[in-house]
């Protein structure tokens, strides 16, 4: 899986250079400037994303009340513009339905997450560092980074200083997890594991 950074000629890329490329092969995201090319996402990569979407959107997809805490918007791999110069496609993203009453919508969403999940694979580099700084900047509350290399899960909180990692598990744990500590989950359903009866 190869990424493809573009530096357009004498100057940096724009949000009209991403929406030129077809939304059917656009996988591109604008970091510091550059036109990059998401690697396509392996079967691991893939398979925790889909598994953590069907574990948050069960319990917390929904409006508050009932069995489930609920309160959540989730959507997946959405363009976010989060400043001039950096419009990105994070794996999973969520907005809190008190802050936002209405599913965000347009191209790229304008308003910025309450919670963003990377998944390690290709782009790494960018998610541990060039994202992270600049979701930072943007004080998005919680950013959860998942290895399925390792099995890991990292939790961070946003604090003034940079952002704090306040757990840290791996598979075959049972954790509660910000901002989705209202429920307990098995790490080990994000990659692959079947969830044990309730």
């Amino acid at each position: 899986m190869s990424r493809v950074a573009k530096q357009l000629p004498g100057r940096p890329a724009t949000l009209e250079d991403l929406l030129a490329i077809p939304e059917e092969v656009r996988r591109h995201e604008i970091i510091d400037g550059e036109l990059i090319e998401k690697g396509a996402a392996t079967g691991e990569h893939g398979g925790a994303q889909a598994d953590l979407v069907t574990a948050l959107n069960h319990r917390f997809g929904r409006r508050p009340g009932g069995r489930w805490p609920g309160g959540w918007w989730f959507a997946t791999e959405v363009e976010i513009s989060f400043a001039p110069g950096q419009v990105y496609r994070p794996d999973v993203v969520g907005w809190r339905r008190e802050r936002a009453p209405q599913r965000p919508t347009g191209v790229p969403i304008a308003l910025l997450p309450d919670w963003i999940c990377e998944i390690l694979s290709t782009n790494r580099r960018n998610d541990l560092i060039k994202k992270k700084r600049v979701y930072h900047r943007c004080q998005i509350p919680h950013y959860w980074i998942i290895d399925p290399a390792e099995d890991t899960l990292a939790v961070h909180r946003w604090g003034p200083d940079g952002y704090i990692e306040i757990l840290a598990a791996q598979r075959g744990e049972l954790v509660r997890a910000e901002p989705f500590d209202a429920v307990a989950l098995h790490v080990g359903v994000l990659f692959g594991d079947d969830e044990p009866e309730e």
